[in-house]
């Protein structure tokens, strides 16, 4: 006999929220049954509406708010409820430290069963704005015009904007100033419902340091119309712009790039620097998108290393090189692994570019290469792990439990990922010493954090 729901659709209800979700909605419960409410947060007194519910779980909308938490202020952003980009900026930042402090602690304790580790507060940002050096803007049209920004939340409903306050103000203007002048001459934009038009999106990067700029458009044909007069207006333009690519997305899929790069002016790539080490990014490079927190979070990777300038280092899932080029500083030699082939070439091209002879990358698969490498007698006093939302293969947990080298740091980009994978460690002999969460993504639920791993001495 199936449980009657405690709530029904279109119920208006008074709440308290207890906590938020991964997507930072306001989780009530009534009867233990829970709500996930856009914009509530926990302690605040409030009455909802209920717009959906499933069996285990439904969804509300505030209707109004009866007791405020003291950590709530007026969102800065104007399109801020319609857009999804972000979805704290009613939160202060320092409410916005505590509960990813508690997201994570909570994540460790419940998922990994880790209830003593030490879980340090949260590394924030001086100034938590402007800090995305990438804009990555859906194109759409409304009225005959193009139209550029980020879906409405749950939808693939594209809310128009001038500027994007965690997007470095030289992304919003380039973007702003291409969509002008591709409207200028005509260009349609892409209709995902009836697969026709050209322009998918507009990508910005921008080098922080160095001031450089790349614009990449992507359209669903392999054709730009009016290419050469849009290259010229963009680099007329727009200040600092050293590089305009063209990639092709011709496929019907939510992902943003296409298999076809060119490059349509300029350089192949920009420049920037994390720390002393300088990085070519290109247009399909993975690069960190928040430079400053980057850095803060490869020194506390380092620091838990503690390299003496002996240890020969694994990085698994290294990306471009960016922990491998901090590591090699401090270590005798350091190996890296990643999937990506263009991303192992940036690696070289960024050991090359800061004349570091103590790297080698490697393409392939990380639970497969460090396995083989083992198999042949590579060990690893050190292993740094950055794996990406899913965690580690199971398959490169267990080559760490078979090498046993003496400290493993985790970076990770998934709490929850993080306590699956260090219970794992924990049972196979490791110590979890200590995590220091690292605001990455202000404003936003995403956060991320550095492990300390140790070999327990009996093992």
């Amino acid at each position: 006999m199936s449980r009657t729901l405690p709530v029904q659709k279109n119920d208006f209800i008074d709440v308290v929220f207890e906590d938020l979700t991964h997507e930072g909605e306001g989780v009530a419960k009534v009867e233990g049954y829970p709500l996930f409410v856009p914009n509530g947060l926990p302690g605040e007194k409030a009455k909802i509406k209920v717009v959906k519910v499933n069996k285990s779980y439904g969804f509300g909308r505030l209707i109004e708010t009866y007791e405020e938490s003291p950590f709530r202020v007026d969102a800065s952003c104007p399109i801020y409820k319609e857009c999804g980009g972000c979805q704290l900026q009613h939160l202060s930042y320092e409410g916005q430290l505590l509960a990813k402090e508690k997201q994570v602690r909570d994540v460790l304790t419940r998922m990994g069963r880790l209830e003593n580790v030490k879980v340090h507060p949260v590394l924030g940002m001086m100034d938590p704005w402007r800090y995305r050096n990438k804009a990555q803007v859906p194109i759409g049209e409304q009225e005959g015009g193009l139209i550029g920004g980020f879906y409405q939340h749950r939808t693939h409903q594209i809310i128009d904007m001038k500027e994007c306050l965690i997007q470095q103000e030289k992304n919003d203007e380039a973007v702003q100033k291409v969509k002008e002048i591709c409207g200028r001459y005509g260009v349609r934009a892409y209709d995902e419902g009836r697969h026709k038009g050209d322009l998918r999106h507009v990508m910005a990067r921008y080098g922080l340091v160095t001031g450089e700029v790349m614009i990449v458009m992507v359209t669903r044909s392999n054709e730009l119309p009016h290419k050469q007069k849009i290259v010229e207006e963009i680099v007329a333009s727009i200040q600092g712009v050293k590089s305009v690519v063209h990639n092709v997305n011709s496929k019907k899929t939510n992902v943003i790039m296409g298999d076809v790069t060119r490059v349509l002016w300029g350089e192949e790539v920009i420049y920037d620097y994390i720390g002393d080490i300088q990085f070519a990014i290109s247009a399909r490079s993975f690069y960190q998108v928040n430079p400053e927190q980057t850095r803060v979070l490869y020194e506390k990777a380092l620091e838990y290393a503690d390299l003496s300038g002996d240890e020969k280092v694994i990085d698994a899932y290294c990306g471009i090189g960016t922990i491998s080029l901090f590591l090699a500083q401090k270590a005798k030699e350091v190996f890296g692994v990643e999937i990506v082939p263009e991303a192992i070439e940036d690696a070289k091209r960024n050991a090359a570019l800061n004349g570091i002879m103590n790297a080698e990358f490697a393409v392939g698969k990380a639970e497969e290469v460090i396995p083989e490498w083992y198999k042949k007698g590579n060990n690893a006093d050190v292993l740094i792990v950055d794996p990406p939302r899913k965690g580690c293969d199971e398959a490169l947990l267990q080559t760490i439990l078979s090498m046993k080298p003496a400290k493993v740091v985790y970076v990770s980009c998934n709490p929850g990922t993080l306590a699956r994978d260090l219970r794992i460690l924990e049972d196979g002999g490791y110590k979890t010493v200590e995590v220091q969460p690292v605001d990455m993504f202000p404003q936003t639920m995403h956060c991320e954090a550095v492990a300390k791993i140790e070999l327990r001495e009996s093992n």
